[in-house]
C-alpha cells in the first residue's frame, strides 16, 4: 500500500480469500504469500535473482499494512463490515491499493511469463492484470483507484482536489454547463435499458400516452354544456383553414396558454382549462361578428358603408410620403397622436428582417419608427397575440396599467379587441395590452394572404419575381400591383388569380370598411396618392382634427366606391358563410350550434382530436 490509505471504490470485487475476514486470513497463517500486496505508485519492474517476488524498495510484506495503525493505537482504522463477515455473494469489498482490479484469488498462478504483477500463486490466469492495465487503474494521481462519476470524470478518472498523499488541495468547481440535459441513469455507460422506456412489455399492449377520451372512460362526471376547450377552436377553424391569424384567441386566453406557432398559427403551449373564451371571440368561430357591428357602431352599421361621421381624401405632406402607401394617412395621423401625447405607442406591422416582404407585429413609440415602418405589407401578424407588454418592455418608461396606444389592424382584428374590451375579465398576461388599445384604425380590405403561398408560390415560382427587388405592393381596382425598387411596374394582375394563397376565413368576412374601427383607411374612393380616411367615432374624429394641420385634405372623391366594394365584399360573405347572416342574434355562437352548420366532430376533445 505503501503510504496511501485504503479507499472504498464502487462494486469492486473481495479481497483476499472469498468469506474470510483480514483477521482470519491472518490467524490462517497467510504471512508473506497470502497477504495482498501493497504496490506503491511506481511499478516495481520485473523480478531479480537478489528480489524473486519483484518487491525490491518495498515494505516488509511481513511487516503491519502502512497507514493503518496497529491494534489498540489511537488514530483511523478500518471499519468492519457491517452485517456481518463478507462473503462471495457481497456486492463490494475494500481492495488493496496495489491491486487495481480487485479480483485476486487465492488458487491458480499468473502464467504469463513476462508479467510484472508479482501474483506468484496468489492471482489467477483468469484474473491477470497486466503493466498497461495495472497503470490505466491507477490514474494520473498517485496510483489511486476511484469511484465512477462526475468528480473523477472531470479529471481524466482521479478524483479532483486530492494529492496523490491523499491530501485535501483547494476547493475547485466545475463550471456548470449550459444548454445540456443532464444524462439519465443508464445514458453514462454504454446502457441501453433507459428507465423512461419500459421493459417486458405485455404483447398487444398499447403504451401510447393516452388522448383526452380516456377523461371520459375514468369517471361518470357530466361536461357542463357551455364548456368549449381549445380542441373545439382546434378542430372547427384552424384545422379547417378557416383561421385569419388575428390573434383574437390568444389575446382572450386568461392561463396564456395559447401561442404563435413556427407556421403562424395558434397552438395550444400548455394545458388548456376549457373556459371557453377561445372560442367565443374569435370572428370565425364563436364570435358573431356582424352583432358586433351593431354593439360598437350603431344600426346603419350593417348597411352600406356603415355610419360614418365624416369622410375625406388626404395625403401627408413630408417627403417621407413617397415610401408610403397611397397619401400616408395612417402614419400621419400616429405621429400627430403621439406628438400630441395622446398616445404612447402604435401596434403596427413591420417587414421581417429574416422574410422580405412578411409582415411581424411592432410596438412603434415614436415618429421615427412610425416613418420607418410606414407601407402595407399583405400578411397578416397576428396582432393581437402580441399585446404581451413583456415583449416590448424595455419601450415604456411608465407602468403599463398609464400606457396608452393605437392599434393598426385588418377589420376582424378590430372585431376582436372591441369585443374582448366589452368584458372584464382578466385575459392572462395579454390583459394591460387590451385594455391599454385606445384608439383603433381599420385598413380596408377584402382579404389577406398567407406569405408562404403568395410570396414562395404565386409571385416566386410561377411568375419568376425576385422578392428582394420588390419595393411595393398594392391591391388597387381588382389588380395586384408590384413595382420593384425603383418604382417600376413588374406586375398587373387580376386579383382572383392570387384566390389559391388568400386566407380562406377570409371569404367569410363581410366587414371591408371595419365597422368597429374608430378610423377607417384604405385607397378605394380617392384618387392615386390619396388615402380615403372614414372618421366612425368620436375618438376617431379627435385624432382626425389632431392630424387635420398637416394634411393635404378634401372630401371623399368617390364614396359609392367604397359603398359598392362594401357590398361586392357582403355578397362574397353571404356565398360562404354556412350560418345564418344575423345582425340581431345573440352575440357568442355555441360550439355545438356551430357544429349544426359547418359539420365536424361535436365532442373533439373526448373524440382525441
Amino acid at each position: 500500500m505503501g503510504t496511501d490509505e485504503p479507499e472504498l471504490v464502487e462494486d469492486a470485487p473481495g479481497m483476499g480469500q472469498p468469506g474470510a475476514t483480514r483477521s482470519e486470513q491472518d490467524a490462517a497463517g497467510a504471512g508473506a504469500d497470502s497477504t495482498p500486496e501493497s504496490d506503491p505508485t511506481p511499478d516495481p519492474g520485473p523480478a531479480t535473482e537478489a528480489d524473486p517476488a519483484g518487491s525490491a524498495d518495498r515494505p516488509g510484506r511481513d511487516g503491519p499494512l502502512p497507514g493503518v495503525p496497529e491494534a489498540g493505537t489511537d488514530g483511523p482504522g478500518v471499519p468492519p463490515v457491517s452485517g456481518g463477515d463478507r462473503t462471495s455473494d457481497a456486492t463490494g469489498s475494500i481492495p488493496a491499493s496495489g491491486d487495481p482490479g480487485g479480483e485476486r484469488a487465492t488458487s491458480g498462478e499468473c502464467s504469463d511469463d513476462g508479467c510484472t504483477c508479482g501474483a506468484d500463486d496468489r492471482g489467477s490466469a483468469g484474473n491477470h492484470v497486466d503493466a498497461g492495465e495495472r497503470a490505466g487503474n491507477r490514474g494520473s494521481a498517485g496510483g489511486r483507484p476511484v469511484a465512477d462519476g462526475a468528480g473523477a470524470d472531470a479529471a481524466g478518472g482521479t478524483p479532483t482536489n486530492v494529492t496523490a498523499d491523499g491530501e485535501l488541495t483547494d476547493l475547485e468547481f466545475t463550471e456548470p454547463q449550459e444548454g445540456v440535459s443532464q444524462a439519465l441513469p443508464g445514458e453514462e455507460h454504454g446502457d441501453t435499458d433507459r428507465p423512461d422506456r419500459r421493459v417486458d412489455a405485455p404483447e398487444g399492449v398499447d403504451l401510447d400516452t393516452p388522448g383526452y377520451g380516456i377523461r371520459a372512460e375514468m369517471n361518470d362526471i357530466d361536461e357542463p354544456d357551455d364548456k368549449t376547450w381549445f380542441m373545439e377552436l382546434d378542430s372547427a377553424v384552424i384545422d379547417e383553414g378557416r383561421c385569419i391569424q388575428c390573434g383574437t384567441c390568444v389575446a382572450a386566453c386568461p392561463s396564456d396558454s395559447i401561442g404563435i406557432g413556427d407556421d403562424d398559427l395558434p397552438e395550444l403551449v400548455k394545458m388548456c382549462t376549457g373556459c371557453s373564451l377561445c372560442w367565443d371571440f374569435c370572428p370565425r368561430g364563436g364570435l358573431r361578428y356582424e352583432r358586433q357591428w351593431k354593439i360598437t357602431g350603431g344600426e346603419d352599421n350593417v348597411k352600406g358603408a356603415g355610419d360614418p361621421i365624416t369622410e375625406f381624401s388626404a395625403r401627408v405632406e413630408d417627403d417621407w410620403r413617397h415610401s408610403s402607401q397611397d397619401g400616408g394617412a395612417v402614419t400621419g395621423i400616429l405621429i400627430r397622436l403621439m406628438e400630441a401625447g395622446a398616445i404612447d405607442g402604435a401596434l403596427i406591422a413591420t417587414e421581417s428582417e429574416d422574410d422580405p416582404w412578411k409582415a411581424e407585429g411592432f410596438m412603434a413609440t415614436s415618429p421615427e419608427e412610425l416613418v420607418e415602418n410606414t407601407g402595407t405589407i399583405y400578411s397578416q401578424t397576428m396582432a393581437l397575440g402580441h399585446l404581451d407588454f413583456s415583449q416590448w418592455e424595455d419601450k415604456f418608461e411608465k407602468p403599463w396599467a398609464e400606457v396608452s396606444l393605437a392599434l393598426v389592424g385588418t377589420p376582424c382584428e378590430i372585431e376582436g379587441i372591441r369585443a374582448l374590451q366589452d368584458f372584464e375579465w382578466e385575459y392572462g398576461s395579454q390583459e394591460a395590452g387590451v385594455r391599454a388599445i385606445d384608439y383603433t384604425i381599420a385598413l380596408m380590405c377584402t382579404k389577406n394572404f398567407n406569405y408562404e403561398q403568395l410570396v414562395g408560390e404565386q409571385l416566386e415560382e410561377k411568375r419568376g419575381i425576385d422578392i428582394d427587388e420588390v419595393g411595393k405592393m398594392d391591391v388597387l381596382h381588382g389588380k395586384l400591383m408590384v413595382d420593384d425598387r425603383d418604382g417600376n411596374r413588374i406586375l398587373t394582375e387580376d386579383i382572383e388569380h392570387f384566390h389559391d394563397a388568400a386566407l380562406k376565413g377570409c371569404d367569410e368576412c363581410a366587414d371591408f370598411t371595419g365597422f368597429c374601427a374608430d378610423l377607417t383607411v384604405g385607397s378605394v374612393g380617392s384618387s392615386e396618392e390619396y388615402s380615403s380616411v372614414i372618421v366612425r367615432t368620436e375618438r376617431g374624429l379627435k385624432a382626425w382634427e389632431l392630424a387635420e394641420p398637416v394634411l393635404d385634405y378634401h372630401d371623399l372623391e368617390d364614396r359609392s366606391a367604397v359603398g359598392k366594394l362594401q357590398g361586392w365584399d357582403k355578397k362574397k360573405a353571404f356565398e360562404a358563410l354556412e350560418r345564418p347572416f344575423d345582425p340581431d342574434a345573440p352575440r357568442f355562437i355555441d360550439y355545438t350550434d356551430h357544429v349544426d352548420h359547418y359539420g365536424g366532430e361535436p365532442t373533439p376533445h373526448e373524440a382525441d382530436h
